[in-house]
Order: C-alpha cells, then structure tokens, then sequence
C-alpha cells in the first residue's frame, strides 16, 4: 500500500468515527425510510409551476410531506419527470431547511433530494439530532432506503469537523453467554 502513514492514520480515524456514528444514529433506521409510494403534499405561501419544463417553485413556508417524513425550507423547486410532470424527480430545497424523519431532525442551509436514487443530500451548517445524540457536519449524504449516512467536513483548514456528541443508552446491556 502506498498511503502515507499519517493520512492512514487520519483515515483510521475518520473510519472509526463513522462506524461509532452508524452505530449510534443507527438503531430505528427502518423509521428512517421514507415511503416512496405515498404522494407527495406540498404546501407554500405562494407557487409557479410551469408544465412546459415540468419545474414548479414554492416559496414561503414551503412543507412537503411523504408518509411520516417531512421537508420544510423557505423555498423548494420540484423538477418532475419529462412526460409525467406529477411525477417528481428531484426536489431542491434552500433556506432554513429541515428534513424530519419518524427518528431524526436534520437541519442545514441547503437540500438536494433525488428520487432515484432515494438520497438526500444536505449542506451547510448541518445538524442532525436523533434522540439526545447531536452530529454536526459541512454536509450529509443520507440514503433514505437504509437510513446510511455519510458525514463530511470542509476540513481543518476552513475550522471545520464532523463533530457529535452520543449519549449511552439508558437500556441495561444484554448479558453475553
């Protein structure tokens, strides 16, 4: 291998908090899974939708539900697919965004969700709260089939980390045999 020892250091690291993470927000993430089969509700102070582009915008107060999950931002552009404009492709969220699960509370300046793909990717001053635990990142990658979810910083340099503080549970530990 020819990684330099001090970045696999750093690797090992980064590796570790990640698993520790997974393993902490981790414990109801089927509650994470959002219902792809339930139709959207979107709501907002005021609408444009443009049938020719298959693009419609909300601003104000914009809230779009899907079963049990909920996103809300100061404005939202839904890009339906071509031929199918009801259809939603992709969701583009921006201002005071939260993304709230059955399990977690996610805030950050900036969304993307794409349907395909079922992820939701979130950017600036992210917050995730689940339970009493607290993450906070540059960005998070959210994959809301498995409920993984991928952490970034925008690195020492520019002062940031991935940070989070995990509570044990307050459930005893199962006795081993």
């Amino acid at each position: 291998m020819t990684t330099k020892r001090l970045s696999m250091t750093g690797a090992r690291n980064r590796l570790s908090l990640a698993i520790l993470a997974a393993g902490l927000l981790a414990p109801t993430l089927a509650l994470a899974q959002l219902d792809t089969r339930s139709p959207i509700d979107l709501s907002a102070d005021s609408s444009v939708v443009d049938n020719a582009t298959c693009i419609s915008e909300w601003k104000g107060n914009v809230e779009a539900l899907q079963g049990r999950t909920r996103l809300r931002s100061d404005s939202m552009k839904v890009y339906g697919v071509k031929g199918d404009c009801a259809q939603a492709d992709r969701l583009v969220a921006d201002g005071n965004v939260y993304y709230v699960t059955a399990d977690r509370n996610v805030k950050a300046d900036h969304a993307v969700y794409d349907a395909g793909s079922e992820i939701i990717t979130l950017t600036g001053g992210v917050i995730i709260v689940q339970g009493k635990n607290v993450v906070r990142a540059d960005k998070a990658v959210i994959n809301t089939k498995t409920g993984e979810t991928q952490l970034q910083s925008a690195g020492r340099a520019n002062g940031g980390r991935v940070r989070g503080v995990f509570y044990p549970s307050d459930k005893p530990a199962a006795k081993k045999p």
